[in-house]
């Protein structure tokens, strides 16, 4: 009979069980979701009739998202189907775009500077789950989006995670982890491809 063929160490590893998931045991009463109840379900409603809706205009959704506790800049143009969590938790300087169906998961804070492009269906995530922990423990951390970046279209920026200024996130790539000022990333997850440059920076150094 032949002798039998020894295990690998990944092999091995992977026989170690993992703690038993008990999602029973997730516990919602730490996380602090920054206004009473009553609050976000008024804004649930208030979301999907004007700001979620697919009716033109950003006039109206600045004025909601500040009536709702948001740091709204001028000149914020905020297209259809923006979905946002908690607008208390959001900040956006002057002057940025928020493309059509961007998903704003803020469980923790999510600043987005002046000048920034967010483009279509991108998705900006601050909540994961702990997965070494039986009851799946709820993890935040937020978003720091520098002045001048662009996060292309269906982008999707990680928990904890912040853009340097003027950096570039490009088409369906998953930034996990901080980019560099003036640098344009792509893939997932994201890596560093080439300095972003601008015909009036080329123009000054000639």
């Amino acid at each position: 009979m032949a002798r039998e063929r020894r295990r690998t160490s990944s092999e091995r590893t992977s026989l170690v069980k993992p703690p038993d998931l008990r999602l029973d045991t997730y516990d919602r009463k730490s996380f602090d979701r920054g206004r009473p109840r009553w609050i976000e379900a008024l804004w649930l409603v208030v979301e999907c009739l004007l700001v979620s809706s697919p009716l033109p205009g950003a006039a109206h959704r600045r004025w909601l998202l500040r009536l709702f506790g948001a740091r709204i800049g001028k000149g914020v143009d905020i297209k259809p189907r923006v979905r946002i969590k908690f607008p208390w938790k959001l900040t956006v300087g002057d002057d940025s775009w928020i493309g059509e169906s961007v998903w704003i998961d803020n469980l923790a804070d999510v600043k987005i500077g002046s000048h920034c492009c967010i483009s279509q269906a991108a998705y900006l995530c601050t909540g994961s789950h702990d997965w070494s922990k039986p009851g799946f423990d709820l993890i935040t951390a937020p978003i720091d989006i520098e002045d001048g970046s662009w996060i292309c279209a269906r982008s999707i920026v990680g928990p904890g995670v912040a853009t340097g200024e003027g950096s570039v996130l490009a088409l369906g790539s998953v930034a996990t982890r901080d980019l560099t000022p003036w640098s344009v990333y792509s893939g997932v997850p994201a890596v560093r491809i080439k300095t972003r440059s601008t015909l009036a920076t080329a123009t000054d150094h000639a």
